[in-house]
């Protein structure tokens, strides 16, 4: 039975709407089910004729890996059917359209929202990864987006996917110019980390607005990855530290030096470990139910627990400074677990425990405040005599006088925020001149103003910690249950 319209392939069981894209040897249409549910799916049509030896074997390998794979951040091949003319891939729909069109309309994205992104991203990498499979062409128009509402991504497209061991070696081009990896442009032998280069130019894109190579011509784009010259990252918009340091690991030419997949998945800004998902939170939840308020009345410990535990511990010592870093991370995993936890009564407990671990950690933060006031003023002192010695190093004043505003904005009531974007900027500088300064007397007193700033960073994260634990914990008291769930998978 023919679909709607002129021109649209004819598949039983399904009506064909409208085409939504094509590529090389593939145009993928909007469809709907004829049974009674109605699933609305997308569907690959690749025309037989088209198909060289190439693309046969390209198709045979797509429909090998996605037919084995279910994971929440790849798309789904639901099926495939063909006729005389047509091989057809029956996928999942994504409503969202594609990273490539939801970064550009609107120009960058906010560091947060790429982070929420990345996770997503790297945690279909892993699962991948764990198989063996590379994906070879990865970039935003073959990452997908369940809906525009509460976008989820969804890496699609596996044409050029393979099996591949860490150790198997490719020379043959495949991909996208913009994000291959050098060794490929180069058409070195490569491994299966050109898919590391891959993500770190999708973050920078992301981040920045369009890719590290943006060129004119094939030629251009050649010339600049063929460069060895360093990658510099734009200086706005301002970005945390390892945010930073994960592009620069990412965007390295040399595979040798680029940061390793368990690297990748392990980095502070990845942090897979506190990736915000049902799955990755459903263990602490059910964990958090074994929680006693002295400790761990259930089988061993695992890591959420485990900061517990150890919080309690270094409270009864009277460590109240690790114990308040350690009530702060345990809020890490349990915080978010409230927005998916469905069951009524197993949430009021989980709220319960949140409330009594915020309500501990202000107690310990006003414990802790008063020594970091003195932190606070052994920094202005060492401050002082640094300027003193940098009269002719105006790169360390300027990361200085950085420095000092974000102890004065740290003073400003509700500008925590402010002030740990300051420290992370100023320590960004300090850390470089630092590597750079010979050995003497301004060397450790610069060391002693970096210890000083990152200790001052670190409290302030806590602090920030605290506050969102709480409005969390206050949001949920004042909104429905449903309401809840659906703004928290909403990303602004």
């Amino acid at each position: 039975m023919a679909g709607p319209g002129w021109g649209l392939p004819r598949l039983d069981g399904f009506i064909l709407t409208e085409r939504l894209g094509s590529g090389t040897y593939a145009t993928v249409y909007k469809a709907y089910a004829k049974k009674d549910t109605r699933e609305v799916v997308a569907i690959k049509c690749v025309a037989k004729k088209s198909l060289n030896k190439a693309s046969v074997e390209n198709l045979l390998t797509e429909i090998e890996i996605l037919k084995g794979i279910r994971h929440p951040h790849i798309v789904q091949l639901k099926d495939f059917q063909w006729d005389n003319d047509n091989i057809y891939l029956i996928m999942e729909f994504c409503a969202g359209g594609d990273l490539s069109r939801f970064i550009h309309t609107r120009r960058i994205l906010p560091e947060k929202v790429a982070r929420v992104f990345m996770q997503q991203l790297a945690s279909a990498l892993q699962f991948l990864h764990e198989r063996n499979i590379s994906h070879l062409d990865l970039k935003p128009q073959n990452i997908l987006l369940s809906s525009l509402e509460r976008p989820h991504l969804k890496l699609a497209d596996f044409g050029f996917a393979q099996h591949m061991s860490p150790w198997d070696e490719k020379h043959v081009l495949r991909g996208s110019p913009l994000y291959m990896a050098p060794e490929m442009v180069c058409r070195r032998q490569y491994d299966a980390r050109v898919d590391l280069w891959s993500v770190g130019v999708i973050l920078y894109e992301a981040l920045f607005g369009q890719p590290p190579f943006a060129s004119r011509s094939f030629s251009e784009l050649e010339e600049k990855i063929r460069s060895n010259r360093l990658i510099e990252l734009p200086l706005r918009p301002q970005l945390s530290l390892d945010c930073r340091d994960l592009l620069q690991r990412l965007l390295e030419r040399d595979p040798s030096r680029r940061i390793s997949f368990q690297d990748f998945f392990a980095h502070p800004w990845v942090d897979l470990e506190h990736m915000p998902s049902g799955e990755s939170l459903a263990q602490a939840v059910r964990r958090l139910m074994e929680i006693g308020k002295g400790g761990l009345i259930a089988d061993p410990p695992i890591p959420q627990t485990a900061l517990v535990v150890e919080a309690v511990k270094k409270d009864q010592e009277g460590d109240a400074a690790a114990a308040l870093s350690l009530y702060c991370k345990a809020l890490d995993f349990f915080v978010p677990a409230l927005h998916y936890e469905v069951d009524a009564k197993r949430k009021e407990a989980i709220k319960a425990k949140v409330g009594q671990y915020v309500s501990r950690a202000e107690e310990l933060k006003a414990i802790v405040s008063s020594s970091n006031q003195a932190l606070l003023r052994q920094g202005t002192t060492v401050q002082e005599l640094l300027r003193e010695m940098a009269r002719d190093k105006p790169r360390l004043l300027a990361a200085l006088e950085v420095a000092s505003a974000a102890m004065a904005k740290e003073e400003e009531t509700g500008k925590e925020r402010d002030a740990l974007d300051l420290y992370q900027h100023s320590l960004g500088e300090l850390l470089l001149l630092l590597a750079a300064e010979a050995p003497g007397r301004r060397r450790e007193l610069l060391h002693t103003e970096v210890q000083n700033l990152m200790a001052r960073a670190e409290y302030l994260k806590e602090q920030i910690k605290i506050k969102e634990s709480h409005w969390e914990a206050e949001s949920l008291d004042k909104e429905g249950l449903s309401e809840s769930v659906r703004s928290s998978c909403t990303l602004q």
